[in-house]
């Protein structure tokens, strides 16, 4: 046999030569394992340093330094194991497309090392066959009382082999959910939107069921459903609520919501006079679905409650409360004093009476909008006039088509949609909520009253009706995107001509 030892000493300069040249390939072509790099030269310096030294004491003390060049020698094997299994797996495979599991090659790399471990004890004069067959009985014991430990360690080879989980991944467990971040030997680490990390033994994965949230369509990014629940009386018909809700979601462009699927609203039951919806849509931003969530709904009551369709009360929860004439009168008083100064703010109707006002004020209908929606669509043909509360809008021109183009913003106090409302025009301008917003909707049927009982009113209406469109097309920064100003005679006879003066 020839003398190991002897044979090593003279390649062992070799060796951490060719060790080298694969560490600066290492970093070259894989900077992302420049630390795995740095720590792996350090560790053959050191050990190189130390099997120099254990040569050197040797030489005078044959017994100690022969321990010492024992010990240098099977570390060092250890690290150009380690080394050769990082170029395999993470330059040379990865180089060829091939992404197996992180697990895999820490078992590979652990068999060499067992195998280099019998090397050196057969090196050292020990018979492996004695070895074997003396440590069948203590391998056996062993076995029995870590077989948690060896379930997990089996669960993670078999998680990651059959690409059960993957990093980056998100699950659903019966008490957590959250981002795969690491599926190692014994457990699987998931983080939490809490920020929170969950350890998960992987024998437990191997023995329930868990979920992997994500679906890809059509070659995006994982979408997930979620689903939004509402209740509302079944008086109020499917079919409305379903268009309205599909409709209010789809226009609102709320960040998070994949406009691809669509939303899709379902009447999922009718029971005890509630009809039970549920709105469902395709979340992209996993870590945000509970704000996703709660602008979905906001988005969605504020819809309902625009259309005069409330959310319906549980029946083992309805409180039956009867006020008195006094209270009734009281807040009805308050409401139309609300709605009578939101007039006050509006030019159009300087010359009205108070009386007029507040017989305007009784038929102002309450409609809210969250940011985002669409109050009024360019193009359309709406008779009715908004007076804005609280908020603010966008006014855009060609909205929601690549020349969209945004003309102005109105904030609390102004008006829109007069044209529509005298005239009976089509919408010049699409007007978005940039914010929360509040307003009074007062529609031709409301206004046709004073001025059928007083058709003077048509001539002042007509007057200001011109200088606030002159006003408009003077602020405006595109001359071209807003329509010509009619002269006033032609404006008092569309007014008369609209209403039947």
């Amino acid at each position: 046999m020839p003398d190991f030892d002897s044979l090593a000493r003279q390649e062992w300069p070799w060796i951490l030569l060719c060790c080298g040249g694969l560490l600066l390939a290492m970093a070259y072509f894989r900077p992302d394992e420049r630390r795995n790099v740095g720590l792996t030269l350090l560790f053959l310096l050191a050990l190189g340093s130390g099997l120099w030294f254990g040569n050197l004491v040797q030489a005078s003390a044959p017994q100690v330094g022969g321990v010492l060049v024992e010990i240098f020698t099977i570390l060092l094997g250890m690290v150009i194991l380690r080394l050769l299994g990082l170029v395999l797996f993470r330059l040379v495979l990865a180089g060829l497309g091939i992404e197996p599991p992180r697990i895999l090659e820490d078992v590979v790399v652990m068999l060499a090392y067992l195998g280099w471990g019998l090397v050196r004890l057969r090196y050292a004069g020990l018979d492996l066959s004695q070895l074997v067959t003396t440590s069948a009985v203590i391998t056996a014991v062993l076995a029995f009382s870590m077989q948690d430990t060896l379930g997990n360690v089996l669960s993670g080879l078999a998680l990651q082999l059959d690409d059960s989980l993957q990093l980056g991944q998100w699950v659903k467990l019966p008490d957590a959910s959250g981002r795969v971040l690491q599926v190692g030997w014994r457990s699987t680490l998931i983080e939490t939107r809490n920020g929170e990390t969950v350890v998960v033994p992987n024998a437990w994965l191997m023995k329930n069921s868990f979920q992997v949230v994500g679906k890809r369509f059509n070659g995006q990014g994982l979408l997930w459903r979620r689903w939004v629940w509402f209740d509302v009386g079944w008086e109020h018909p499917p079919t409305r609520v379903i268009e309205l809700t599909q409709a209010a979601l789809r226009e609102a462009h709320v960040d998070g919501v994949a406009a691809e699927p669509p939303p899709q609203t379902v009447l999922m039951e009718a029971r005890d006079g509630i009809a039970r919806y549920a709105l469902r849509y395709w979340l992209s931003n996993f870590a945000a679905d509970d704000p996703t969530d709660s602008q979905v709904r906001a988005h969605l009551i504020t819809a309902l409650v625009r259309h005069g369709i409330p959310l319906a009360a549980p029946s083992h929860n309805v409180l039956m409360t009867k006020d008195n004439d006094k209270t009734a009168a009281q807040r009805q008083e308050q409401d139309v004093g609300r709605r009578f100064h939101a007039l006050g703010g509006v030019e159009l109707f300087a010359d009205f009476t108070e009386e007029e006002r507040r017989h305007l004020a009784g038929q102002l209908g309450f409609a809210p909008f969250e940011a985002g929606d669409v109050i009024s669509r360019q193009g359309a043909v709406a008779h009715w006039l908004y007076i804005l509360a609280v908020g603010e809008v966008d006014v855009w021109h060609d909205y929601g088509t690549p020349t969209a183009e945004l003309l102005g913003h109105l904030k609390a106090g102004s008006f829109f949609g007069e044209m529509g409302l005298m005239t009976g025009a089509p919408r010049t301008a699409t007007i978005v909520a940039a914010t929360y917003v509040e307003c009074y909707r007062l529609d031709r049927a409301g206004f046709e009253a004073i001025l059928t009982a007083r058709p003077t009113l048509a001539d002042a209406l007509s007057r200001v009706l011109a200088e606030r469109l002159a006003d408009n097309r003077l602020q405006s920064r595109d001359k071209a995107s807003v329509p010509e100003v009619p002269p006033q005679a032609e404006l008092l006879e569309r007014i008369r001509r609209f209403f039947g003066l």
